[in-house]
């Protein structure tokens, strides 16, 4: 392994994920053991409804745990104050934002936040750090332009940027590519991989796109009602892992292209 990916960022032991009521709970998904190193791209696949977005809301504390251990830069997440915690890790959700009237400058300001000043003033380090990632992310010239005016795909690399500003150690994504075409989901997930590359960032996003993810993932978790497995892409395709992610009926895995098809 490169000297550059031995630093662990996230770290999950025996976590168990899932729900909490007054009466019961109930488990989505437990034993999960992961380590994510610096500078990867990891992708989270597996089943609609398969519990993706709760592992995510979970290792990013804004559900908790039901039992194991969140590690980041080898810290509890739960000792971490809100505000250090997002000095270490930005979140990219799907939902629909609510200030579309800001500019893309003004919306990839606010990943300063955690930096600012308590009136928000933005240091020159600040607008530096907004403008490199415009430029990483190549929406230099919507820079002005309203979040209203853009299109899904121009809206993604905004939230992504958005991400980079904030400059943590860790980026997560949920769902990136949804509601984009083929082309814009990999050039997503392509500009994904860039800039784990260029930033020596983590990132990690959750994605339906398994075919991309295989290609384009140095690791990836994947999710199935048996188990959570992490491992490199290879190593999932020789231990037969995406065979028995899908019912077998209509979905096979080719195991040659690394890739789905519908059986006939």
């Amino acid at each position: 392994m490169d000297e550059k990916n031995q630093h662990i960022i996230l770290k999950t032991e025996d976590l168990s994920i899932g729900y909490k009521s007054k009466k019961e709970q109930t488990i989505v998904a437990s034993n999960i053991n992961i380590e994510l190193h610096r500078g990867e791209l990891v992708g989270l696949v597996g089943g609609n409804g398969i519990g993706k977005s709760t592992l995510l809301r979970t290792i990013t504390n804004v559900q908790p745990a039901l039992g194991g251990a969140i590690y980041i830069n080898n810290k509890p997440i739960k000792k971490y104050p809100a505000l250090d915690l997002a000095k270490v890790l930005s979140l990219v959700l799907t939902e629909q934002m609510m200030s579309k009237n800001l500019s893309v400058f003004e919306l990839v300001a606010l990943g300063r936040q955690p930096y600012t000043n308590w009136v928000g003033n933005l240091s020159k380090n600040d607008i530096t750090t907004i403008n490199k990632a415009l430029a990483q992310t190549n929406i230099e010239a919507l820079k002005n332009k309203r979040c209203y005016e853009l299109s899904d795909g121009q809206l993604q690399k905004v939230m992504i940027a958005r991400a980079l500003a904030q400059d943590t150690d860790l980026i997560i994504l949920d769902e990136p590519t949804t509601h984009l075409d083929m082309y814009h989901k990999a050039y997503i997930l392509k500009l994904l991989q860039k800039l784990a590359i260029e930033t020596n960032k983590t990132i990690l996003f959750s994605s339906h796109e398994i075919d991309l993810a295989i290609q384009l993932c140095d690791s990836l978790i994947v999710m199935s009602k048996e188990k959570v497995v992490y491992d490199t892409p290879c190593n999932l395709i020789k231990n037969g892992t995406f065979e028995s992610l899908f019912p077998k009926d209509l979905i096979a895995f080719d195991e040659k292209t690394g890739s789905f098809r519908v059986k006939k």
